[in-house]
């Protein structure tokens, strides 16, 4: 288990983390989503002791991280995966982390192989790809069989064969009953791997429930509705408070009022309803709308080619 509790940390006049309260139980995948500059690498390092917070605490499985015997039998983190000794071997980068824990060199072979490393193990890690390297960065992360992991960007450079490796092994290692915890940009791939969902912005909780609970709240609920008289249908809907967008197919795209209610409405005035289908929103969508209000970073659309916007004449 991971907790934390009123975690703050200020860099000069920033502050990354405010008050930050959670905690990430065993046995599912939780996700740590947030936008840009959000708080979420920063927190990550205060729960790891790499950083000491101005105020509040860090636990994992009941204790700091500096009071943990040998750190890696219990956590594994990922968080840069190129911080290696690039001269070293793949094999004997991790052996040297395994002489450190007391671990038997056979567990590196074990890791070696579970990450698909094999073929690379002799050579020097320097030289690997941005996916090998994320793949060593994961070996070193399992190598002492830890309860607990921390994972930041796991999916970065892995090719798609790669992506659902990755995303079945966390998996697999939270039904083993460990704590999984993983941060990532990629909302499609949370969409699918995490059970959990803790989401900050401006180094601030947002949102502390299950993935299916956070798109159901976060996200305006749509029906489409395919019918013989969409003109009126459309005017039965805004009487109800309903917002009503017509499609180029004839169809009607609803928010506000729910399927059934629409469904009784056209009932009533003897339409025929061709489809009636909610729509639900993506896990992207829901967390568009949620952080609009804590994106620190943002750009704007990009002029076409040749405008002359913002140019005189």
């Amino acid at each position: 288990m991971i907790e934390a509790r009123k975690l703050s940390k200020r860099y000069g006049g920033k502050l990354a983390v405010d008050g930050l309260t959670f905690t990430v139980e065993p046995g599912k995948v939780t996700g740590f989503l947030g936008p840009n500059g959000a708080g979420k690498s920063t927190t990550m390092r205060l729960l790891l002791g790499l950083d000491r917070p101005d105020a509040g605490q860090a636990s994992i499985c009941g204790a700091a991280y500096r009071d943990l015997p040998l750190p890696l039998r219990t956590v594994g983190a990922l968080l840069e995966a190129r911080a290696m000794h690039r001269g070293r071997s793949a094999h004997n980068h991790l052996l040297c982390l395994a002489q450190t824990q007391g671990l038997p060199a056979r567990r590196v072979d074990e890791v070696i192989a579970l990450t698909g490393l094999t073929s690379v193990a002799g050579k020097r890690a320097g030289g690997f790809s941005l996916g090998m390297g994320q793949r060593l960065g994961i070996a070193a992360a399992l190598l002492g069989d830890p309860k607990v992991l921390l994972l930041d960007e796991p999916v970065n450079g892995l090719d798609p064969e790669g992506v659902i490796w990755i995303r079945n092994l966390m998996k697999q290692l939270a039904a083993e009953g460990r704590t999984v915890f993983v941060s990532s940009h990629l909302m499609n791939e949370m969409s699918v791997t995490a059970d959990h969902l803790i989401v900050i912005g401006r180094g601030r909780l947002l949102a502390d429930c299950s993935a299916a609970e956070f798109i159901d709240r976060h996200s305006r609920q749509q029906v489409l509705v395919k019918t013989a008289d969409p003109a009126l249908l459309g005017q039965m809907l805004a009487g109800e408070g309903g917002h009503v967008t017509p499609a180029e197919t004839g169809a009607l795209t609803v928010t506000g009022v729910p399927a059934a209610r629409i469904g009784e409405l056209a009932s009533w005035a003897r339409l025929v309803i061709y489809e009636l289908t909610p729509q639900h929103a993506s896990l992207e969508q829901a967390f568009m709308e949620m952080t609009a209000d804590s994106q620190e970073f943002g750009g704007r659309e990009p002029v076409p080619a040749g405008s002359q916007q913002g140019s005189t004449p």
